[in-house]
């Protein structure tokens, strides 16, 4: 099966004494004050505040343009006695963004309800034929979650249905044909670039914005505009802190500054006083006896549960678990949840398998990858395009045909050097419809026009890149031996958590390592395992996803491996073992 080499980048040592400075000034550890200076945190206040941040240091809401004035709007629609509606996205930043409001406006005893849209049968976004149905039940106002900065022929039907539509949202917003911004007509507007450069933490997820006005309905509704809440809002904000964490890390967005802060008190919070349907959903990903909770328990347990949900059009339910107060409710939802995820699981291995097939036969040697089947499920092509992507080093749409031909649902993934939705955009003409991140997007495309768009899509891959994708780039942070590797340089390590997107977990490199004991492990075979043994000192390697390395390690002498320490437990024992970024065979890494 093809793939892609990865090219190994040694990060060059700072200066010895500046790194002195940082650790003395900061107060920490000269390991740590090494791996923030190369993460390009060299002063001693940002180092301390990126390191021992608190929860007080979030922005209050007012300093994000428009809440304020959506809050006032919702607390007189709370007290007016109006009807509510919270429309969210389907993903697990929008289910979480929903949750948070919803949770708070239910509790102030506001005509509340939600509503997340349908993947399969809807697609993303605000629709209208949706808000004419909201018009007809008697919502009069209707608050968009991780959704809407694109919705401008809706923004103009709800003033024309006289719905009090607030938008929050932090999603690429429509351009014309000078590059200016489209705004919607809404009657309020909340995004944190929205206007360019006003507020610090333009990163903000759509759950991240849902809990600033969270903040700031609490704060108006209460008369509490700055100093403490009273105690039962604050409790609901607190909750809404894990909540957000959940939105933030499913999303991707850098861990840094605000989005830390949520994340690093959002999984303690999480982990020491779960709600009732967070309680079950740890429980079902068996994760109830963690001591701590790290981003990646996020990325890698409880978001693909959350997210299955949307995948098979089953978004409510994802809300309906976090928002529930039963725990027999929240454990059959959680276990519900469970199921969908391992359907998803097969799906997605079926998909792979096919697109694979499809590539290596039509598509190998495009600048970019377009597949499309009419077997394939349109709430997996997502995941299967970012699979694609990390295999082929290219972007990769996958399509989804409908059986009946009428129409067709395609996701893409795309490598940082080409802006995915700018391309997109060059292909307008080809497509129903479009929308997402430079990295992540989807379209609606006419079965028909596959054929076309691909040739167009690839066209403008190859304008863009002429010399085609650079490779993978694995950025290592420091050569060390294993005799290193101990529990003081772990507890050292753990200071930098949360690690994710902007953060990395620091990457090691050890050179001229024996390995032993090779093999293949997992339910599909498809992990490699083996011990590697330098100068005396034996850990276990496990490389995720790395079973087609077996033959070329077992027929290897010596290797240079790219690595990140972590604990793991095995009958009640903890140990350190080594996860596999990569590996070299030779006892001289090729380093560029």
């Amino acid at each position: 099966m093809s793939g892609h080499a990865k090219v190994w980048h040694l990060l060059p040592a700072p200066d010895a004494t500046a790194v002195r400075q940082l650790a003395r000034a900061a107060q920490i550890s000269e390991v740590v004050a090494q791996l923030l200076w190369q993460r390009g945190i060299r002063r001693a206040d940002e180092a301390r505040c990126f390191l021992f941040g608190k929860l007080k240091d979030l922005l209050p809401p007012h300093h994000l343009a428009g809440v304020d004035e959506a809050a006032r709007r919702i607390v007189a629609a709370i007290r007016d006695k109006r009807k509510i509606c919270i429309y969210g996205d389907y993903d697990v930043d929008g289910v979480t963004g929903t949750a948070i409001l919803f949770r708070l406006l239910r509790h102030l005893q506001a005509r509340v309800e939600y509503y997340v849209p349908r993947r399969l049968a809807e697609g993303y976004g605000l629709h209208a034929d949706r808000l004419r149905q909201f018009h007809a039940q008697g919502v009069q106002m209707v608050i968009t979650v991780d959704c809407g900065i694109a919705a401008l022929a809706e923004a103009e039907l709800a003033q024309q249905l006289g719905l009090e539509l607030i938008i929050t949202d932090h999603h690429q917003s429509r351009v014309d044909d000078q590059g200016l911004v489209l705004v919607p007509p809404a009657a309020v507007v909340v995004h944190p670039r929205i206007p360019p450069g006003h507020y610090p933490y333009g990163d903000l997820s759509g759950a991240g914005v849902a809990f600033k006005l969270a903040w700031a309905i609490a704060q108006q509704f209460s008369g509490t505009t700055s100093g403490r809440l009273p105690d039962d809002l604050r409790q609901i904000l607190l909750e809404g802190v894990g909540l957000a964490a959940l939105g933030l890390v499913a999303d991707v967005v850098p861990l840094r500054g605000e989005n830390r802060l949520f994340v690093r008190y959002g999984l303690k919070y999480i982990l020491e006083h779960p709600i009732v349907g967070l309680q079950a959903l740890i429980e079902v990903a068996r994760l109830h006896g963690e001591k701590r909770l790290k981003a990646e328990n996020i990325g890698y347990h409880l978001a693909p549960l959350l997210n299955a949900a949307g995948r098979f059009d089953y978004a409510c339910l994802a809300v309906d678990l976090l928002t529930t107060t039963s725990y027999t409710q929240a454990i059959t939802h959680a276990r519900f949840l469970e199921k969908l995820n391992l359907q998803r699981r097969q799906l997605e291995r079926q998909i792979i398998e096919q697109a694979c097939e499809q590539i290596e036969r039509y598509w190998q040697n495009d600048p970019a990858i377009v597949v499309a089947d009419t077997r394939w499920h349109a709430g997996i092509v997502g995941i299967v395009a970012a699979r694609l992507r990390d295999r082929y080093g290219k972007p990769v749409i996958v399509i989804a045909i409908a059986e009946d031909m009428s129409m067709a649902v395609g996701s893409g993934r795309s490598v940082r050097e080409l802006p995915l939705d700018e391309a997109l955009r060059a292909c307008d003409g080809l497509l129903e419809g479009h929308g997402g991140h430079p990295l992540a997007a989807g379209l609606k495309i006419r079965p028909d026009r596959i054929d076309a768009f691909r040739k167009a899509f690839n066209h403008y891959v190859a304008r863009r890149l002429p010399q085609g994708c650079p490779p993978s780039r694995l950025v290592l942070d420091a050569e060390i031996p294993l005799a290193a590797i101990t529990p003081a340089l772990m507890r050292e390590l753990e200071q930098l958590e949360p690690c994710g997107e902007d953060n990395p977990a620091p990457c090691f490199l050890a050179v001229d390592v024996a390995i032993e004991q090779v093999r293949c492990i997992g339910k599909e075979k498809n992990h490699l395992s083996f011990m590697a043994v330098q100068g005396g000192q034996r850990f276990r390697c496990v490389g995720w996803n790395m079973a087609n390395r077996l033959e070329e390690l077992q027929n290897a002498s010596r290797v240079c491996i790219a690595f990140k320490p972590d604990w793991n437990t095995l009958n009640g024992r903890n140990f350190i073992e080594l996860r596999l970024s990569d590996v070299q065979v030779g006892s001289t890494p090729q380093l560029v």
